[in-house]
């Protein structure tokens, strides 16, 4: 009872006087936000809990992302990683509590520190019991490091995912940018080539130079070149987005085209201070700076001294069948470890992890900043976008009118074919530049979404 009293005074003593750390507890900087994003306007109410692409009303796109958050190998092995981080959590957290051992010896000699007359047994049963008492939160601050580590991985792994769903949702509007254009290149391809057939029977009639046959042929190729291209660029996209949700490069069947997106409900960016809270790359920046804030603390406390607490209870004899007939064999003792002089170790210790502190501040500062450029961004970027669309589609009408016009014309002998060609080249871009507006814009929004960190539950 004695021993019991003993041991429970020394664990409450050291309770009360482990209550204090070293280091200052974490506070987040100031960051000094905008009151609103500049190119907001109107409502600012943000559901951050939405699933975003849905607003697409895809199916397909829908079955791809989750297909992706299942089976991306990066995203399993970020999981695992999560996991371990977890796991060495627990690992930390088991330092703060008495550790429990237990020894077994066996053996026979005539040798015990001294040298005996005749040959004994010598048979123990031993377990033990150490607890490095935390006096000055070393083990706590450690433990809060850990904690901090892991909440960052999982923020991490948030991030991962958000950026993933990006990917996919971009890709797979890639590939029907590709496929527009390849479609947009095969019917120029065949207006041009019966065009230059055409012109072949008139040159061969003597009715034209074979300077338009010529340039009639340079634009045929040009339309036939571009077939190709967009080809690969499709199969490149779809090759991505099979890695991208697991599966072998294969093709994709898509049920929508590219101007089936013609209204997009836009998202309410909400309040820049808001972002601090929801955007996962954010929340990670600032668990490293929480861990790195702690490891001053248990770096300030290991210029302290250590006190532990050990124990012994146990049995020993020269025989095995009298073992437990004997009073058990028991020790309790403290021990003080503590540094004197090391040349500045511990002191240039608390500098360094001091100075990787303010770094980490610094970070997690500018990851705030470019969160906010990146909203803005995408902002600006789908309103200038709009007006685009606006003007590229007056473009399109009124080229594809000229080229038609210009055809007229040529075919009456009232117009060149320098102006014939000029008006079909312009119609072939506008209409080019039409789809890549809309892919940009389809792009933008997801930018935005992925911008807002919210959406990736």
């Amino acid at each position: 009872m004695k021993i019991t009293r003993y041991i429970l005074f020394l664990a409450l003593t050291a309770l009360f006087i482990s209550s204090c750390k070293m280091g200052k507890n974490y506070s987040r900087p100031e960051i000094e936000s905008p009151q609103s994003f500049v190119f907001s306007y109107g409502d600012t109410t943000y559901n951050e809990a939405l699933k975003w692409w849905q607003l697409f009303n895809d199916p397909v796109l829908d079955t791809l992302i989750k297909k992706a958050l299942e089976n991306n190998r990066d995203l399993l092995a970020t999981a695992q990683n999560v996991e371990a981080a977890r796991l060495q959590l627990a690992i930390q957290k088991a330092d703060l509590w008495p550790q429990f051992n237990y020894s077994g010896s066996a053996g026979r000699g005539n040798f015990q520190a001294i040298k005996l007359a005749e040959p004994t047994n010598n048979f123990s049963i031993v377990g033990q019991a150490s607890w490095e008492i935390d006096f000055w939160g070393k083990l706590r601050r450690m433990n809060e490091a850990a904690k901090a580590q892991y909440l960052a991985s999982e923020y991490g792994l948030n991030a991962l995912r958000l950026s993933l769903i990006t990917t996919v949702a971009t890709t797979y509007f890639q590939v029907m940018e590709f496929n527009s254009k390849v479609l947009i290149a095969e019917q120029t391809y065949a207006i041009r080539d019966s065009s230059y057939q055409i012109l072949r029977q008139r040159f061969e009639s003597g009715i034209i130079p074979a300077i338009d046959v010529n340039h009639s042929r340079i634009q045929k190729a040009i339309a036939a070149t571009a077939i190709p291209l967009y080809k690969r660029y499709a199969a490149q996209s779809e090759n991505l987005l099979s890695v991208l949700i697991g599966e072998n490069p294969h093709l994709i069947e898509l049920e929508n085209k590219l101007e089936s997106y013609s209204e997009i409900p836009a998202i309410p960016p909400g309040i820049p201070s808001d972002i601090l809270n929801r955007r996962p790359d954010i929340l990670m920046a600032e668990q490293q700076l929480i861990a790195q804030n702690a490891l001053v603390g248990a770096a300030q406390a290991a210029r302290l001294p250590s006190i532990s607490l050990t124990g012994m209870l146990g049995l020993a004899s020269d025989d095995l069948s009298t073992m437990t007939s004997g009073d058990p064999a028991w020790n309790i003792s403290g021990s003080l470890l503590g540094p004197i002089f090391n040349w500045g170790k511990n002191s240039n210790r608390v500098k360094a992890e001091r100075a990787r502190t303010e770094a980490a501040v610094y970070q997690y500062e500018n990851t705030v900043l470019n969160a906010f450029r990146e909203v803005e961004d995408a902002l600006i970027t789908i309103e200038t976008l709009k007006e685009e669309e606006a003007a590229i589609q007056e473009h399109v009408e009124a080229a594809v009118e000229a080229a038609q016009l210009s055809g007229d014309r040529y075919d009456k002998g009232i117009a060149s074919y320098i102006e014939f060609l000029e008006s079909q080249r312009q119609a072939f871009d506008a209409q080019m530049s039409q789809t890549g507006n809309r892919q940009d814009l389809l792009e933008a929004y997801i930018q935005l979404y992925q911008a807002l960190g919210g959406g990736w539950q």
